[in-house]
């Protein structure tokens, strides 16, 4: 009982001790409040709200300061910008956007001078140049040199973002006709840079013949090493790169009764080389040469190793690497920097030059019968080193017909009169390799595919003309499987050899269109051919030609 009595009795001594400390505490708020209203009177608040945020600043028993200094605060806050949140925290203006400071703690710590450079680097910039681009639509062979080479003419930079001499482009300028396989066809303007990127592999032997054998056709490439840069990230095809592809192409006969029909040009090895990470680049070669040839030497060994009859003279090879160095090193820059400084600087017309085509593209191709690198708009990007944003306009080269080198499936191949008559005409032999090319009817399908890869912007149809004396001409518009017609253009090679192919057959023109040098010049069956093209695809047209030359390039906008 005593227990209790006493925690009672100190239990009521708490409570009237609690209500004299709150009456006590009501009075001070009162006086303390009264003294807000009367200095608030005199300040001007310059956002809503700012009345309430001032008396929490005042008498919120956490935040120790003074009405005095509240005023003082609120003033320097008003000069500075910045406002009060609700919570009593402060509202620094930066950039337009008010941010929480807790405390009074600073906000950025930034120079005040610097916010308006961050503003700026925060509006979206549009690139200063972009990279014009020219891209095979088909299986290769469409006549992307000719087209290269009428936007060459005033350009500022030609490219080569893949592939090596396994390409094939032949140029015609006053009446001379020059193949290239690893110099970009660019090379013929005095007045451009002609770059080799980094997604290119370069046989070096391959590459100083090239120059000399179309040096001795004509005056064109005069002084080209002048205007040559080439991408110290590029990777080196070496010599037994090039006997491992013909090794590997003999097995696939043997084990599976048919190769791919590579160009052996080692392609495909020295891409492998470069996926393996065992691979050497040009920077190697330029730079301590021992390194080099340790390098080299263990490279060959693996090859030894993986082929033991392959012949390679690993001495003989260096020697004349050796050589190279020196005529390479003059030539050789950083291409990354080369390319940003081209897009990042003063304005200029950059072109690039794709080699083969959508179809061969070793992703989005008619796989295994492709090449080793990226054919499509994505190589730009990899094999230049040239940011998404910076790619411009990309064109897509597509010929009359269709035509194939080597093994893979052909959907609209005419092996009959029509193919040999195309053949013929067109004078479809390649231009790496000299075998005859494979000749169909115009594949519209593929094409569409190749556009949905790359998003072209206008098509040039090349060899028009080859056309002219066929009394009617097929163009195929779908495919169908077992009687069910294909949705889209199909990844298996095993369903894309059993399709069947549904035509559109248009009117023929019979008669020569190589004279033309404007739309209207051309007969009206071959304009209704050329807006079957442009409707069916949804792309332009921009460039027709019917002819071998640069005046045969007809061009309607």
């Amino acid at each position: 009982m005593r227990g209790r009595g006493s925690a009672g009795f100190m239990a009521l001594s708490d409570s009237c001790g609690l209500e004299r400390e709150t009456g006590e505490r009501r009075a001070q708020l009162k006086s303390r409040n009264e003294r807000l209203f009367s200095v608030s009177d005199s300040v001007e608040f310059a956002h809503p709200g700012d009345s309430f945020v001032f008396e929490r600043l005042v008498h919120e028993p956490h935040i120790a300061m003074t009405q005095r200094n509240a005023v003082k605060r609120y003033s320097g806050l008003q000069k500075e910008g910045s406002s009060m949140a609700s919570d009593g925290s402060i509202m620094a203006n930066v950039n337009g956007r008010e941010t929480v400071s807790l405390n009074g703690e600073p906000v950025v710590k930034r120079p005040r001078e610097s916010a308006s450079q961050v503003s700026h680097l925060r509006v979206p910039k549009e690139p200063q140049n972009k990279v014009t681009v020219v891209l095979g639509a088909q299986w290769g062979d469409e006549g992307k040199g000719k087209v290269v080479d009428l936007l060459a003419m005033d350009a500022d930079i030609v490219c080569r973002c893949q592939g090596g001499n396994n390409a094939g482009h032949t140029v015609v300028v006053d009446s001379v006709e020059y193949d290239f396989h690893l110099l970009p066809s660019g090379v013929l303007n005095k007045k451009a840079v002609s770059f080799i990127g980094n997604g290119v592999v370069i046989h070096l032997p391959g590459l100083f013949e090239e120059a000399e054998k179309n040096l001795q056709k004509g005056k064109g490439l005069q002084g080209w090493e002048e205007r040559l840069k080439i991408s110290d990230r590029a990777h080196i095809v070496f010599n037994f790169h090039q006997s491992v592809d013909g090794i590997q192409e003999q097995q696939r006969q043997q084990q599976e009764g048919k190769n791919l029909g590579t160009t052996k040009k080692g392609i495909g090895p020295a891409y492998s080389s470069k996926a393996a990470r065992n691979g050497l680049r040009v920077c190697d070669l330029v730079s301590d040469f021992k390194v080099f040839e340790e390098k080299f030497r263990m490279l060959a060994e693996h090859f030894l190793t993986m082929y033991p009859n392959l012949n390679v003279d690993t001495d003989s090879e260096l020697e004349q690497l050796k050589g190279f160095a020196e005529r390479m090193r003059p030539l050789v820059t950083d291409g990354v920097y080369f390319m940003h400084k081209a897009l990042t600087g003063p304005s200029k017309k950059i072109l690039v030059e794709g080699a083969n085509a959508a179809l061969l593209d070793i992703d989005f191709g008619t796989y295994p019968f492709v090449t080793s690198s990226n054919c499509t708009v994505g190589g730009v990007c990899t094999g230049l080193g040239v940011p998404p944003s910076h790619v411009g306009r990309v064109y897509g080269v597509v010929k009359a017909y269709t035509t194939r080198v080597g093994v893979g499936a052909f959907p609209t191949e005419q092996d009959n009169e029509t193919g040999n008559l195309l053949q013929t005409r067109g004078r479809e032999f390649g231009v790496t390799t000299g075998r005859r090319r494979r000749c169909g009817w115009l594949d519209l399908i593929l094409v569409r595919y190749a556009h949905m890869v790359n998003g072209f912007s206008a098509i040039a149809l090349t060899k028009l003309d080859i056309l002219d004396t066929l009394p009617e001409i097929k163009v195929g518009v779908s495919y169908k499987v077992d009687g069910k017609s294909l949705p889209s253009f199909p990844a298996n090679m095993d369903v894309l050899t059993r399709v069947s192919v549904e035509y559109e057959t248009l009117p023929g023109w019979c008669c020569s269109t190589v004279d033309a040098r404007s739309f209207e010049d051309l007969p009206s069956q071959a304009q209704s051919y050329i807006r079957f093209i442009e409707n069916f695809l949804q792309v332009p047209v921009k460039w027709v030609g019917v002819g071998k030359s640069r005046e045969s390039m007809i061009k309607l906008f």
